[in-house]
């Protein structure tokens, strides 16, 4: 019986795998690079850390499932959530500000369509303790850093929610809610009748709708012009400043509202062409979500990558090294093990395990164009040496192990 994989799931092979492995390092090092330290969380978690954080409705969108123990557990939809669980468990004592990364599987029950699976990897990053503009600044130097790194250029654009709320201070929590999920999905229409809906003013609504339209170099005047010379467009005036110290490229764009509770201030995405009308490959921003979780109000700032679609477009071709393979006789395959072993401590060595005869052995390392052999026959041993075979140019040297071991580092193998 053949079993296929479930759907929106995939496999990837060797090729694939050595791909995503290469892209997934060059982000590694430039996250380490700028001080951040990797955590590892829970495949699943107690439902209920999703729920306080999304809400009940958020089950139709998880894989949930009760345990042996009637408990109710998800597989993690994302890690945002986690990771500040984690903090109010495991690191309130930490000295803060604490810079977090993760590379981790997430699991979303939703309909599979191009960049976009039911189980997919996330890149994230989170600080955990500064309020300032110095770290939602750094968040998104450190995101554009990521993306340039693996050759990707983004359109970054860049805004502040507390200017937009400040516009809807009036209105109930649920209604404000209700807004910004829809200036999140460019519904203009619906934005439109939603105000109607609940009796807003026509202040409020040429006002917003002006807002949210603001984009480029002046954004920052024309919306003091709106809201006034408030506090938050003090301080998104000066995370601009540092993003400029930073010479990160962005637009600001106070349209950009993320459409989640739980986001406080600064908002920014960033979008890459060739992908279509799914084109946004990193999201993040500055939120509140600890105390929801028994830890009190501790700032954090935040993004997650879409590392999936990211590889849709990724054009690195990382370099393979051609393998380096060990051929024995049947009177030295002995030997040849401890060969291959006393090789491997700095050459990845391919040795035979189906027994070919030697002529076998050679046609293998021909066909998976090796770069090298590595002969290991009766004269060779009563020499104490090997043979090395450069499969390209066909010259041959009868070396120690030892020899042939820096001879193959030394050549750029």
């Amino acid at each position: 019986m053949k079993i296929s994989r479930p759907r929106g799931t995939r496999d990837f092979l060797p090729e694939n795998t050595r791909l995503r492995r290469f892209v997934e390092n060059r982000m590694r090092d430039v996250v380490s690079r700028w001080g951040y330290h990797e955590i590892i969380t829970p495949t699943f978690e107690n439902l209920e850390l999703f729920t306080l954080k999304s809400g009940e409705g958020v089950t139709g969108e998880i894989y949930n499932f009760s345990d042996k123990g009637d408990r109710e557990l998800a597989l993690r939809p994302e890690l945002t959530a986690p990771v500040m669980r984690m903090y109010v468990n495991e690191m309130q004592a930490t000295p803060r500000p604490l810079k977090l990364f993760y590379f981790e599987n997430c699991f979303r029950y939703e309909r599979p369509q191009k960049g976009r699976f039911r189980e997919f990897w996330q890149f994230g990053v989170e600080t955990i303790g500064s309020s300032r503009p110095d770290a939602d600044a750094e968040v998104i130097a450190l995101a554009e850093e990521m993306i340039e790194s693996v050759g990707i250029k983004g359109d970054l654009r860049v805004g502040h929610l507390g200017i937009i709320r400040h516009i809807l201070k009036e209105l109930e929590a649920e209604q404000q809610t209700k807004i910004m999920r829809l200036v999140d999905k460019k519904d203009d229409t619906g934005l439109d009748d939603y105000l109607e809906q609940i009796n807003a003013s026509i202040e409020l609504r040429n006002e917003l709708f002006e807002l949210v339209s603001i984009t480029g170099e002046d954004a920052i005047e024309k919306a003091r012009q709106i809201v006034g010379d408030i506090e938050e467009l003090h301080k998104f005036e000066e995370l601009t400043q540092i993003l400029d110290a930073y010479n990160v490229e962005y637009s600001m764009d106070f349209g950009i509202a993320r459409g989640l509770d739980y986001y406080t201030g600064m908002v920014f995405e960033i979008y890459a062409s060739n992908l279509g009308a799914q084109n946004q490959i990193c999201g993040g921003g500055s939120y509140q979500l600890i105390h929801l979780f028994g830890g009190g109000d501790v700032p954090s700032t935040g993004f997650g990558l879409g590392f999936d679609r990211i590889m849709e477009i990724c054009e690195l071709e990382p370099e393979q090294k051609k393998e380096v393979v060990l051929v024995a006789t049947d009177d030295t395959r002995l030997d040849a093990i401890g060969i291959a072993r006393e090789l491997r401590r700095k050459v990845p060595v391919y040795l035979d395990i189906m027994k070919r005869n030697f002529k076998g052995q050679l046609s293998h390392a021909n066909n998976i164009g090796a770069r090298y052999v590595v002969i290991v026959g009766k004269r060779e041993m009563e020499a104490g040496k090997v043979t090395l075979k450069d499969m390209g140019s066909g010259e041959q040297h009868q070396l120690t192990v030892e020899e042939a071991r820096e001879h193959i580092l030394k050549s750029g193998w």
